[in-house]
């Protein structure tokens, strides 16, 4: 391996392997498997490592995300018509200090947000995890998602109404039946 190629494969480690976790994270929401997930996230990377000498400077967490957004749709389109699989909650370690009440409580919670932004379409599922879950700002979420900021403020603003009311309708379903 040349200087120039080892420079450049620690350019892009430095610059884009931080970026994995959300990556995978947008993956895993996008395709709802986490198998899936993987698969795709590691095809956006390989294209990234590939395409990385046209990258030259700017947020490299967007150009990643960008990628790893397009090769989900691709993934989506050749394999739309097959079985769609669930995704599958992380376990998650809890802290020495919480009652196993609070821990029922907050895994329900963790079950009944991920139930809801899963049954939301894509495209709001896609800017609400861009946005609450990654940090992106809106104009990231343009550039990732080349959408103009304009839509991307209102699609959030709409999948945040979807998302209330899917949180809320089982509450409302549960106290007709307790009547």
């Amino acid at each position: 391996m040349g200087v120039v190629e080892q420079e450049e494969r620690k350019r892009f480690e430095e610059c884009v392997l931080p970026h994995l976790d959300a990556a995978f994270n947008l993956a895993r929401w996008l395709l709802r498997s986490r198998e899936d997930a993987e698969d795709v996230t590691q095809e956006a990377m390989l294209r990234a490592y590939r395409f990385f000498g046209g990258y030259r400077a700017g947020d490299a967490r967007a150009w990643l995300l960008q990628i790893v957004r397009n090769c989900c749709y691709t993934w989506l389109q050749k394999n739309r018509a097959g079985e769609e699989l669930s995704d599958t909650m992380e376990e998650t370690i809890p802290d020495e200090g919480e009652s196993p009440e609070n821990l029922a409580i907050a895994s329900f919670d963790r079950e009944r947000l991920a139930s809801a932004l899963d049954s939301l379409p894509p495209h709001f599922r896609e800017v609400l995890v861009l946005r609450e879950l990654e940090g992106c700002s809106y104009k990231e979420i343009a550039a990732i998602t080349s959408r103009p900021i304009g839509t991307i403020m209102s699609s959030l603003a709409r999948g945040r109404q979807q998302l209330k009311k899917a949180l809320t309708q089982p509450k409302e379903s549960e106290a007709r039946r307790a009547l």
